[in-house]
């Protein structure tokens, strides 16, 4: 039938014809009915030009809305009927836009939720197993919400909600989507991540929730924390595994404490995931004595590597001072600030992997010996790893030689992919280094380190760090704290017979000219 429609304008034309083609004396009727034939064909191809020119793209469009399409754009008409269609349509658009977004967002964050999130993650695995391409995904769970909730009441919940899931959703990469899971859950699903990198992410976002005030409806100011659960891989993904092993990751970390991220291992005979409940009071008594557990395994390490003999990673009471009140000044929660402290005091431990001789040369370092320099961050890691209890400084320890503008070591992260603690301890390990003596340099003034760590904000140091560090310090030098003081006193008591000071330059040594 299209093909016997598509005729249409032939039929005018032989009508033409046929009119010209009679002879003229003709039946006055035939001549009549040939004009009438003639008159409704031009009709009928007015009718068709104008279908195709005013309604068609109208009908286009009306068809890619019902196929799922957004944006569509929807051609103006100035016709009274071309106008009522172009309106019908634009209100088809709409409705099924609203009828799409209430299905696949979550009305009160905005971001998407479970449904559409899992739609994510199935496509997310799909691509991933079809490219070999790493996928991780992260729980997290605000903590302690049913406290908000019945302590400052239900929309004091919804606002904190709103602030977590704007807080995750502006600080992910844009490949990655963060959805509401459920209640106080939220899914971040991260492709082309490694679990290791997501637990970094995760650690950020961690640390960026915790600094957000909300205002509640009475006037009061609150802060949250949230604990994440970290999992994920390139071979045998599935989405159950996914969903269920995070979760496990998830509950973990609030098991152990709240506010912190825990990646998952596969239970065994030796291992098991604690979920069950525990009192506040055996919590309270518990962190105590991780505390102080956590503090003797700081000094027992120092204790058996301050003894060897070309071991020169001496602890600094001034850098744990400084790094101290930089965390307290960000307003971070006293376990995230023992954990900086600790791994200042730490941050040279790898330096017991180094040769004596490269230690102890006091001239200009081979490229071949500088190489053997810039593992001690990378061999620190591996010490603190097999100490569990210190593991969460190891990140620190590992990037404290990162640069802010890229060009640091040991994996040349920049700007705030180098986590927070590693940020902070590199600006108080190189003033430290300035105000010092040493065999090839003498100490430069306190004002003079300012002024180089000002110099070098930006390219070497977190600018917002150096300048919050000037704030502090600025006028007034800083001065070690007498329980720094304490630690180091016990660790130099083991090291009587070493000798003091290390001769190579210091990778912070003089911002200016390190590392060159």
């Amino acid at each position: 039938m299209r093909k016997v429609w598509g005729l249409w304008p032939v039929v005018p034309a032989i009508a033409a014809l046929g009119m010209l083609a009679l002879p003229d004396p003709v039946d006055p009727l035939a001549r009549a009915m040939l004009g009438a034939i003639v008159a409704v064909a031009l009709a009928a191809a007015v009718i068709r030009a104008y279908l195709r020119s005013r309604i068609a793209p109208l009908v286009i469009a009306a068809a890619r809305i019902a196929a799922g399409e957004t944006g569509v754009a929807i051609p103006t008409r100035r016709d009274a009927l071309g106008r009522r269609l172009a309106a019908a349509v634009t209100t088809l658009g709409a409705t099924m836009a609203e009828a799409h977004s209430e299905a696949t967002t979550d009305l009160l964050t905005g971001i998407p939720n479970r449904a559409a999130t899992i739609g994510t993650l199935f496509t997310e695995v799909e691509r991933s197993l079809r490219y070999r391409r790493p996928l991780a995904v992260a729980f997290a769970d605000i903590d302690h919400f049913k406290t908000i909730n019945d302590t400052y009441g239900h929309e004091a919940g919804d606002i904190v909600l709103k602030g977590v899931a704007a807080t995750l959703r502006e600080n992910v990469r844009a490949s990655d989507r963060v959805g509401r899971y459920g209640g106080e859950e939220f899914m971040v699903i991260l492709p082309e991540t490694s679990v290791d990198e997501a637990a970094m992410l995760a650690d950020k976002l961690r640390l960026l929730v915790a600094s957000q005030v909300y205002a509640m409806p009475d006037g009061t100011e609150v802060r949250v924390t949230i604990s994440l659960g970290v999992t994920g891989g390139t071979d045998r993904l599935s989405v159950d595994a996914l969903v269920r092993e995070a979760d496990a990751a998830m509950y973990s970390a609030k098991a152990l404490g709240r506010d912190q991220v825990y990646a998952f291992e596969e239970p065994n005979d030796d291992s098991t995931i604690v979920r069950s409940p525990i009192s506040p009071a055996g919590r309270t008594t518990a962190m105590d004595l991780g505390r102080q557990a956590h503090g003797a395994a700081a000094e027992a390490l120092a204790a058996i590597i301050s003894p060897l003999p070309h071991y020169r990673g001496q602890p600094s009471a001034l850098i744990a001072t400084i790094v101290t009140s930089l965390a307290r000044q960000l307003s971070l929660p006293d376990h995230e600030i023992d954990k900086i402290r600790v791994a200042a005091l730490l941050h040279d431990v790898g330096k017991v992997g180094i040769p004596q001789d490269i230690l102890e040369k006091p001239s200009s370092l081979t490229p071949a010996e500088w190489r053997s320099v810039v593992q001690h961050p990378r061999i620190g890691q591996v010490i603190l790893e097999q100490a569990t209890t210190l593991r969460d400084a190891v990140p620190i320890i590992l990037h404290h030689h990162e640069r802010f503008g890229g060009a640091g070591y040991p994996y040349g992260l920049r700007g705030h992919e180098i986590p927070l603690g590693a940020r902070i301890v590199a600006i108080a390990d190189a003033y430290d280094a300035m105000i010092q003596d040493r065999p090839y340099k003498k100490a430069i003034s306190h004002e003079a380190a300012v002024e180089e760590l000002r110099s070098h904000a930006g390219t070497q140091f977190d600018p917002e760090l150096v300048e919050i560090f000037c704030d502090i310090y600025g006028a007034i030098p800083p001065e070690a704290d007498p329980a720094a003081l304490g630690f180091v006193a016990a660790t130099r008591a083991h090291r009587s017979s070493a000798r003091r000071g290390h001769p190579h330059p210091h990778p912070h040594e003089h911002a200016a000219t390190a590392e060159g």
